[in-house]
């Protein structure tokens, strides 16, 4: 039974079709697959599925090359049902079969001439970040490196773009292994910052919404960012009780000033959008009800342009940069693990969380 190819096939199996409005809007993408639309020119036979169960069920009878030949009566079914849902098993399979990886917490797209990575947590709360996530974001990064897009475009579904560290996390796993915990967070924040600093192809980020902590730390290591009006920018490291990361002890006295970015690493200073691209964080602000389309068209026009003459321009824009940065990051990280690691700062992080003061 071929099934037809989406034009803007999803990574995780999520629907292709749907409009630019909702990749940063309040939507969210929809678990289920349409076999009609949305999954590559492909037979189910060769679909990693059990076939001796579905033949045990009556459904069909397998072939001697491994296949499964589905009886007319199911064949009917399939063709009748326009909304048909795969079972998961099987669309993670088609999924597998098509980019060889699937994602839980972040959606993948592959647009025309850039990739899509949309921050949609299924995990935590306000797409906070948690190692897991973060270890999907450095893969999908590695993939967008060496396919044949031009760009990447980061951008996040719901109303808040990214809340930074889930600290309800942190205290859960703190509190089990502090040293070994502490060791692997670290890590895992290392990694997933150097994944951006390392990144060679040009990175467009859309903010649609409140950026925290870490969320809003990368901005800098990305090179445009566009925000929504309703957009806002916090760092409050030291309200949290945690140390400044994603290079922002180096990047915020850089683009920002020392004064500035001192209210906003000690003092939790929070930034509107206007106030962020008047101070150089943020490219431009668009209007709520028009920023998907901005973006996009803007996103297209860069998508047009040479590949080697965007990758090569970043390179001499950033390339003095690379070295400081990765050793600012190696530094932040070290930092974070011996304040977690103490007892004195792990119960300075659990007092905080118990008062609540920090919220999205």
């Amino acid at each position: 039974m071929p099934l037809k190819k989406a034009q803007n096939g999803m990574e995780n199996g999520d629907a292709g079709s749907e409009k630019d409005e909702r990749h940063f809007g309040n939507g969210s993408h929809q678990p289920g697959l349409d076999l009609n639309d949305h999954v590559g020119e492909q037979d189910v036979g060769e679909c990693d599925v059990n076939h001796a169960t579905l033949a045990e069920n009556g459904l069909g009878s397998a072939l001697t090359n491994g296949g499964l030949n589905l009886h007319s009566p199911v064949k009917r079914k399939l063709e009748a049902e326009k909304d048909y849902v795969f079972d998961k098993r099987l669309r993670y399979s088609v999924r597998q079969n098509e980019s060889n990886c699937r994602f839980r917490d972040i959606v993948v797209r592959k647009e025309e001439g850039f990739t899509h990575i949309l921050l949609s947590s299924q995990t935590s709360d306000n797409n906070a970040l948690t190692p897991e996530i973060m270890k999907e974001v450095r893969r999908a990064l590695c993939n967008a490196a060496t396919d044949d897009s031009k760009l990447l475009l980061l951008s996040a579904v719901g109303s808040v773009f990214c809340s930074g560290l889930d600290y309800s996390y942190l205290i859960g796993r703190l509190s089990s292994d502090r040293r070994k915990e502490s060791t692997r967070i670290a890590e895992a924040i290392r990694d997933f910052v150097k994944a951006f600093i390392q990144f060679k192809k040009p990175i467009v980020v859309a903010i649609n919404g409140p950026a925290l902590g870490l969320g809003a730390s990368i901005l800098p290591l990305c090179d445009i960012v566009w925000a929504s009006e309703k957009a806002w920018f916090q760092t409050p490291y030291a309200t949290i009780r945690l140390t400044p990361a994603g290079c922002s002890s180096y990047t915020f006295p850089q683009i920002l000033g020392v004064a500035l970015a001192n209210e906003m690493l000690f003092c939790g200073r929070k930034l509107t959008a206007q106030e962020a691209c008047s101070r150089g964080l943020v490219s431009q602000v668009f209007w709520p009800t028009t920023f998907s389309q901005e973006v996009m068209l803007r996103v297209k026009e860069m998508a047009a342009c040479s590949a080697v003459v965007l990758e090569e321009s970043k390179c001499l824009v950033r390339s003095f940069l690379k070295s400081v940065l990765e050793d600012v990051n190696e530094k932040e990280c070290v930092m974070l693990k011996q304040l977690w690691s103490s007892s004195k700062g792990l119960d300075s992080l659990f007092s905080y969380l118990q008062d609540k003061i920090y919220e999205v």
